[in-house]
């Protein structure tokens, strides 16, 4: 899927490793967190913040790495992929389910979420975003240097093989 996510328009994209916008993207995670609290009891609006409170802390480790995507699933994959050391695998697929969830209470007025998952996600949002500070706070330059060599290699192996 990395390799899909790297051809893809705004897709994953290797870029300045930026700690100012890693602060901006964890600032914007702690207020859609604060916007889930403060929206108790409105459902669809709990769901969709508490997901954006975990999206946009996983964007902030990729900004600290230095790794652009405009996809939520290609982010999804290179966290699954690229973050294995960092994140259990059971984080991943929590915020692709999470990522689902949100789909569905926003667009689709016939579908919903469980009361259990629901329970979950207002429970895990806010130790998730304390998993990716700890994360930033933690990562190592050699780890950086060595994620962005493996998207390199990547790179130029779909611009020698671009059927790939």
């Amino acid at each position: 899927m990395i390799e899909w996510c790297m051809k893809l328009k705004n897709g994953i994209e290797l870029a300045a490793p930026n700690d100012n916008l890693c602060r901006a993207y964890m600032q914007k995670a702690e207020t859609a967190l604060s916007a889930a609290s403060a929206l108790s009891g409105n459902k669809e609006w709990e769901v969709s913040s508490s997901y954006y409170a975990m999206y946009f802390s996983l964007y902030a480790v990729m900004s600290k790495i230095g790794v652009k995507c405009e996809n939520h699933s290609c982010s999804i994959a290179f966290m699954k992929e690229f973050l294995s050391e960092k994140f259990k695998k059971a984080d991943s697929d929590f915020l692709k389910k999470a990522m689902h969830a949100r789909i569905d209470m926003q667009y689709y007025s016939n579908r919903g979420i469980d009361d259990e998952f629901y329970q979950k996600m207002m429970k895990n949002a806010p130790v998730f975003l304390v998993e990716c500070k700890e994360i930033i706070n933690s990562i190592k330059h050699e780890e950086i240097t060595q994620i962005r060599d493996e998207l390199e290699k990547i790179k130029e192996e779909l611009s020698k093989n671009p059927n790939k």
